[in-house]
């Protein structure tokens, strides 16, 4: 969340608690009154892909066959942006599913090769491109994805003691707690005790068993624990809280914890990851369960970065350094696919 939108947020929660309206509400206008990018470059149409609205971007020159594609998926938590944050988990994911396989299946219309479309998110929207993935590779009689692009994705809900929630924890724009909040609203549409999960008392002690395969401090590298990390235990589980919260297990919400023959299909991935990010460390351990099982991958961490820091690209005196080099290595990795 950008320091400005702070304001708006506790006034959309203020107007929820006087039971005026959904404080999403306030997000949705504040999106809403900014106006659209235009580039004269660009054909821009809004369409409908099976009942999913989209924004179709093309190219104004005519290449000679048929171009390459990209979808991409916004972030927002999957709280904000285009989709009604009143309709929680899974919706904003089947939503995603849907429009993709309407383009994979319909791509020829818009004059784009069906072999060689990747799919690219940011933030939530890196979780959702990364979900969306793993169940396209399982529906038949659809053109496999060229590749995948992970901006600093939310990946997994095992375990918030790694490094990078522990040193980023109080580093904006993204919270250790405000992740999990967004993260829990997202999932459940309720308020959850943040607490406790960020302890870990919503996980089995035969989930945290099986989950200790795929998520494990030891599979960080030592630089990313430099800046500190101390162990910590997790809380007693709590029955209750694993009842709200437990489809947070479940791998279109959590991609990292894939079953490895979904993994092993995989496309060629691009992860970015932003040193200072408390989702950096989600990042760093789904590439290594991607190479672990095979999947070529590419991997930039920007050393002076933090999360949303693609968002800042091209808008004039807020753009960062990192949004430029985030968007450079973004664009190399498309043009090599």
């Amino acid at each position: 969340m950008l320091p400005w939108a702070d304001g708006h947020w506790s006034l959309g929660v203020l107007l929820e608690k006087l039971g005026i309206c959904h404080r999403y509400i306030i997000w949705r206008a504040v999106y809403k009154a900014m106006p659209p990018i235009k580039d004269s470059k660009l054909i821009i149409k809004d369409l409908v892909f099976d009942e999913v609205p989209v924004r179709v971007y093309w190219p104004k020159t005519s290449p000679a066959g048929n171009r390459r594609g990209i979808i991409y998926l916004h972030g927002g938590a999957g709280l904000f942006g285009s989709i009604p944050p009143e309709h929680p988990y899974p919706v904003p994911f089947l939503d995603c599913c849907t429009a993709a396989i309407h383009f994979l299946k319909n791509a020829k219309e818009y004059r784009v090769d069906p072999s060689c479309i990747a799919i690219v998110g940011e933030s939530s929207g890196g979780t959702f491109a990364a979900a969306v993935c793993q169940e396209l590779v399982t529906r038949e009689n659809l053109p496999s994805l060229r590749g995948q692009v992970l901006i600093y994705p939310f990946l997994q809900t095992g375990d918030f003691y790694l490094p990078s929630y522990q040193q980023n924890q109080a580093v904006p724009p993204l919270f250790r707690k405000r992740a999990v909040h967004f993260g829990l609203r997202h999932l459940t549409g309720k308020e959850i005790d943040v607490d406790g999960v960020i302890k870990g008392a919503h996980v089995p002690y035969d989930l945290r068993e099986k989950y200790r395969k795929w998520i494990n401090v030891d599979y960080i590298p030592e630089e990313f624990k430099a800046r500190g990390y101390v162990p910590k235990a997790p809380a007693p589980f709590s029955e209750e809280l694993y009842e709200q919260v437990k489809r947070a297990g479940e791998a279109i919400y959590a991609p990292l914890l894939a079953e490895d023959n979904i993994i092993r299909q995989l496309p060629k991935t691009f992860i970015l990851t932003c040193e200072y990010d408390v989702l950096r460390d989600d990042g760093l351990l789904y590439k290594k369960r991607l190479e672990d099982n095979g999947v070529p991958v590419t991997h930039h961490n920007l050393p002076d970065a933090s999360h949303a820091t693609m968002s800042f690209y091209a808008m004039g005196p807020l753009e960062l350094p990192s949004s430029k080099i985030c968007m450079q290595h973004v664009v190399q990795f498309l043009k090599g696919l």
